[in-house]
């Protein structure tokens, strides 16, 4: 079996109709793949192949989350061949280094950026930035929701299949109530609009990232906003909340996080929440120093 079947069967079984953002990534990542693994045996993909690949991408100049997710479809690919299909016996990237990723990247939005970004944009993207951040919603997610996903007794959106493979519900705020609501009159009465994408272009096609991301790109620079990217939104979304108070376990339920230590990088935002933590130890001190100064009065026995 050659490395090109391994993952085009992978991607037809476990990617293909899971999500179109999903699909369109994969694909931009066997570009890469395929022209150095694909006519290669499983057993002539090695270690020393895929390090060799690794450091090659790295002087191509690949940011290290894009060589990550690289290896993370070789990884899985072989999983699923080994456990299910049983097409080798051994995964090699498992005994290759992973990069490290830089997740530290702490950019929002701030009010003022928001409102520049929003004049500059064209209508669709003003929808679709406005939707981001008033959600925090991954990029995939926003151009992959659909209209029976949205839900406006229960006033919530619902991702059906998010990037980590669940389900999940989130409550909308007003101003995201009414962008939905003025959309769903612009398109109410047209059959099959259930499975219709929410967000689409200004000619009715439907968006992928590479419309978005120039248009968001001609947005940011009429808007003279530097070092933003649309994820960005995302870490908005989260900040806004943490300085406004909000407890850092609903933050991380409405991002979607499976671990607390992803949410916990906002914790910084919003020292004052943990104040009173320790304002509890003055109210202990109260309540003791005014039990000490009370007068004494001896227990008589009867």
């Amino acid at each position: 079996r050659t490395f090109e079947e391994m993952v085009e069967r992978y991607v037809a079984e476990r990617v293909v109709g899971a999500s179109r953002h999903g699909e369109r990534r994969a694909r931009g990542v066997l570009a890469h793949l395929l022209p150095v693994f694909g006519k290669k045996t499983l057993v002539q993909v090695t270690p020393k192949e895929i390090a060799a690949y690794k450091w090659k991408r790295q002087q191509a100049g690949a940011a290290p989350a894009t060589i990550v997710k690289e290896l993370a479809l070789m990884k899985t690919a072989f999983n699923v061949a080994i456990r299910e299909w049983e097409w080798c016996r051994d995964n090699p990237v498992c005994r290759v280094s992973m990069e490290k990723e830089q997740n530290s990247r702490d950019r929002w939005l701030t009010e003022q950026e928001e409102a520049r970004l929003l004049m500059a944009a064209a209508s669709w993207l003003r929808e679709v930035v406005t939707f981001a951040v008033n959600t925090g919603m991954r990029r995939g997610e926003i151009l992959s929701l659909t209209w029976a996903g949205v839900d406006f007794t229960r006033r919530t959106v619902t991702v059906f299949k998010s990037k980590n493979g669940e389900r999940r519900t989130i409550p909308v705020n007003q101003p995201v109530l009414e962008l939905l609501s003025h959309k769903y009159e612009q398109f109410r009465g047209l059959r099959g609009i259930e499975q219709a994408v929410v967000f689409c272009s200004e000619a009715g096609t439907e968006l992928d990232g590479s419309n978005l991301r120039r248009g968001f790109t001609a947005a940011l620079k009429a808007a003279q906003i530097e070092d933003l990217h649309f994820h960005d939104l995302r870490h908005t979304f989260a900040t806004r909340l943490v300085q406004a108070g909000v407890d850092l376990y609903k933050v991380q339920r409405l991002l979607g996080h499976k671990s607390p230590s992803m949410t916990q990088r906002y914790a910084h935002h919003y020292p004052e929440s943990l104040r009173d933590g320790v304002e509890i130890l003055d109210r202990g001190k109260t309540f003791s120093t005014n039990l000490a100064q009370r007068p004494f009065a001896p227990t008589v026995a009867m």
